[in-house]
């Protein structure tokens, strides 16, 4: 994997520690500067100081799940233009539909393909 993702501020929010450091570790990779959080109260903190230009977000959250969080990332920060991509092992169509409505940009199901990431974060 060779550097692909320059000055790229990236954020990964999942509450399956291993899922969300291996995620973190393959952008790394790919040149992004990544921060993780492991639920998603803690992810919008992170997001308000870190000022990501992606968030990868888990869907199957407990607590605060991931369609909340990306509702109170486009309530909060409207104006960042941050592009949330959902990351989750729930891919089927309804799935997709409800993350749309929710605020997401994309819907990626686990695990990503590599060739995915990078092309979504050379836009």
């Amino acid at each position: 994997m060779s550097a692909q993702a320059p000055h790229r501020r990236v954020l990964v929010i999942d509450d399956e520690a291993d899922c969300a450091d291996t995620m973190a570790m393959v952008l790394r990779r790919l040149g992004a500067e990544v921060r993780v959080a492991y639920s998603g109260a803690a992810g919008l903190d992170v997001a308000q100081s870190f000022a990501p230009d992606f968030i990868f977000l888990d869907i199957g959250m407990p607590g605060m799940d991931g369609y909340q969080t990306a509702r109170e990332v486009r309530a909060r920060m409207a104006d960042r233009g941050i592009r949330i991509i959902a990351l989750t092992g729930w891919g089927r169509r309804e799935d997709r539909e409800r993350s749309m409505a929710a605020g997401f940009d994309h819907h990626l199901v686990k695990p990503a393909e590599i060739d995915d990431l990078k092309e979504l974060l050379k836009n």
